[in-house]
């Protein structure tokens, strides 16, 4: 599953945590479920995806944002939802600086297969929507590249005030 490697690899460059430890990082695919329909091949992963990350004891808006981010340009219907809810997190204090954080979020991943000589392609889609889709498209620029930008540095999480 992609975007669970996307997740990975996001988290690990813009986690400071993760990024001097990434074994701090645990993943776990859960209620995986496969969506298909008689007279096609094409597909749809739906799962729900657990991480956890194990002592933390950073700020949890460091994890949050880069989630967000990412949920914006990989899965962006969660943000359209009723609820505003896009995932939910529990926590374990271990020690007044120190904790287990657990994100899950549900996640779909569409797969087109398409036949070909001696076989089958497949490729998995994009769950993008148009920037005009969003409520007040002009906010939709925000997001756009908001997670590369943490992970290179040109954007910090600051301590809250």
């Amino acid at each position: 599953m992609k975007k669970v490697d996307a997740l990975r690899d996001l988290l690990v460059r813009a986690v400071p945590a993760l990024a001097a430890d990434p074994s701090k990082l645990a993943i776990f695919v859960d209620r995986g479920r496969v969506g298909a329909r008689m007279g096609n091949l094409s597909f749809e992963y739906r799962y729900t995806v657990n991480l956890v990350l194990l002592d933390y004891a950073g700020d949890q808006d460091a994890v949050i944002v880069p989630i967000i981010a990412w949920i914006a340009e990989h899965q962006p219907e969660l943000l359209q939802r009723q609820d505003s809810e896009p995932f939910g997190f529990e926590s374990e204090w271990l020690a007044q600086d120190k904790q287990d954080l657990s994100i899950t979020i549900d996640l779909t991943e569409r797969v087109l297969v398409q036949r070909v000589a001696g076989g089958v392609t497949t490729e998995h889609l994009a769950d993008t929507l148009p920037h005009d889709s969003f409520l007040g498209a002009e906010d939709a620029r925000l997001w756009q590249g908001l997670a590369e930008d943490l992970v290179a540095g040109e954007t910090a999480i600051v301590a809250p005030r």
